[in-house]
Parts: C-alpha cells; sequence; structure tokens
C-alpha cells in the first residue's frame, strides 16, 4: 500500500470516527460524545504503540509488504472479535463486583511504570508460547506459500509460517486489550461506546501501519506519553468515589500527552540529526 493511499484511508477512517462521535453528540447527548471521543482517543494512542510491535514481527519472520498487507487484514478481524470478548468479560466482571475498578486502575498504573522504566531485552516473537504451540501442534513448510495461511498436502493440513506471523499479531493484541480495555472502563461503562471506540482505533490500523512503519524512529517518545495516559487512567479509576472527573479535562490531558510526545519525538529527533550533520 502506497504512502498517498494509507494517507487516505488514515483520514477516512478517522472522520469516520468523528462522524459517528457527531451522531452520538446528537443523539444521546454530550456526555456520551465526550466519553466515545476520549475512549477513541486512548485506544488509538495505544494502537499506535501497537504498530511498532507489529513492525518488529514482520522484522523477525522475513514478511514482504504484500503479506503483511494479508495478515494485517485477518489479525484486524480477529482483533475485533477478540476485543468485544473481552468488553462483555469486563462488563460482567464490573457487574458482578464493582470494586474490580479498583484492581484494573492499579494494573494500569503499573503497566505505565513497566511501560516507561522497566527496560527489556527484545524478546524473539518467534518464540512467543502460542507460536511454539503451532509449530508442535501443525508440520510447517519451510517458507511461504504464496500469502496463504496453511495447504493441504495428501490429505493433511500442513501450516506456513504466515499462520505463525497471524498468531504472534494474535497475541500481541491480547496483550495490548489488556490495558485498552480497563482503560475505557474508567472514562465510561456504556458496552458500545467502548466498542465502537475500540473498533474505529482498530480500523485504522492497516492503514496506519503502512504509513508509518519506516517512520519508528520519529516516535521514540511515544511510549512515555501513552505511559502518562495509563498512569492518568489508573489514578482516575483508584479515586472513582473520591473525586468527580469533567470527561472533557480527561479528554484534554489524553490529546495533549498523545500530541506532546510526538511533537516532542519530532524535536528531539530534528536535534539528533542536526548534531550528526555538524560533527
Amino acid at each position: 500500500m502506497g504512502a498517498k493511499r494509507s494517507l487516505v484511508w488514515v483520514l477516512f477512517w478517522i472522520l469516520s470516527a468523528m462522524a459517528f462521535a457527531w451522531g452520538i453528540f446528537r443523539f444521546c447527548g454530550p456526555q456520551r460524545g465526550v466519553e466515545f471521543l476520549t475512549c477513541y482517543a486512548i485506544e488509538w494512542s495505544l494502537s499506535l504503540d501497537n504498530l511498532f510491535v507489529f513492525l518488529m514481527i514482520f522484522k523477525s519472520f522475513g514478511v514482504d509488504p504484500h503479506r503483511q498487507f494479508r495478515a494485517l487484514k485477518w489479525g484486524i478481524i480477529g482483533a475485533i472479535v477478540m476485543r468485544l470478548g473481552f468488553i462483555l468479560i469486563g462488563v460482567t466482571l464490573v457487574g458482578m463486583f464493582e470494586p474490580i475498578l479498583y484492581l484494573f486502575g492499579a494494573f494500569l498504573i503499573y503497566s505505565s511504570y513497566r511501560m516507561a522504566f522497566h527496560i527489556e531485552a527484545k524478546k524473539d516473537v518467534s518464540d512467543h508460547p502460542l507460536v511454539r504451540f503451532v509449530r508442535r501442534r501443525f508440520p510447517l513448510t519451510p517458507d511461504f506459500v504464496k500469502d496463504l495461511f496453511w495447504i493441504r498436502r495428501q490429505g493433511k493440513i500442513i501450516a506456513t509460517p504466515m499462520l505463525l506471523v497471524l498468531v504472534a499479531i494474535e497475541s500481541s493484541d491480547i496483550i495490548f486489550a489488556v490495558d485498552s480495555i480497563p482503560a475505557a472502563f474508567a472514562i465510561t461503562r456504556e458496552p458500545f461506546i467502548i466498542f465502537f471506540a475500540n473498533m474505529f482505533a482498530i480500523l485504522g490500523l492497516r492503514s496506519l501501519y503502512f504509513l508509518l512503519a519506516r517512520a519508528e524512529r520519529m516516535f521514540g517518545l511515544l511510549k512515555y506519553g501513552v505511559a502518562v495516559i495509563l498512569a492518568f487512567v489508573g489514578l482516575k479509576m483508584l479515586t472513582i468515589h473520591l473525586v468527580e472527573f469533567d470527561e472533557r479535562i480527561s479528554l484534554g490531558v489524553v490529546v495533549l500527552c498523545l500530541t506532546g510526545s510526538v511533537a516532542l519525538s519530532l524535536i528531539f529527533r530534528d536535534r539528533s540529526a542536526k548534531k550528526i550533520e555538524d560533527g
């Protein structure tokens, strides 16, 4: 997918989300509209961080751009189904035991600390437990077979490396869903708002990936902005019965952290490049 086409699709999904937000403002009221925009901004910022995990997966498996397109397509479909399941589970748990929100809040604060300060060596995504399970469960072709996930030979189903790529993508999305769904519950308890905020953020991922795939170094400070967002949402959840936040403030914090981290990344990248040029 070319850069221009990717940009068009990214703008299409963002504008679609804004049109949906307008519908919520119009028919459900300003409160629900702000809740949707805040959830969408949170999910979109977390999705940005997820894009670079996808990039690492594709590099690890040596996936060319054409196959990346197909893997992302099915990965996004699987992500939507899984997010719906996580949301339904979350709604059920909160309905049965509301204090679980405090556990969600503490977990988000821990996630923000881990993201901002905990330095880990990059793990080999091709050695993920789910990927190892598929390797053990199915015979595997040594190379990619077009863009197929499996083939049938002599009556036997044989997996291709494309299936391993898809499993790695889905397993990474599970990890991100564990952060994003609790974060959404800090903003609203309405399942349809949480689901559609997730859906619009996820649907734009494929195009956004191809737009930013070569720009990883341009967003070096993004993880710190996302970490601050997670910490803010976690604190909001922990003080849910003590402090009443105006959701417009929450939306402003999320947007400020996201745009600020991206802007600072670009500023420091340009300064580093200038120093290198100056010798």
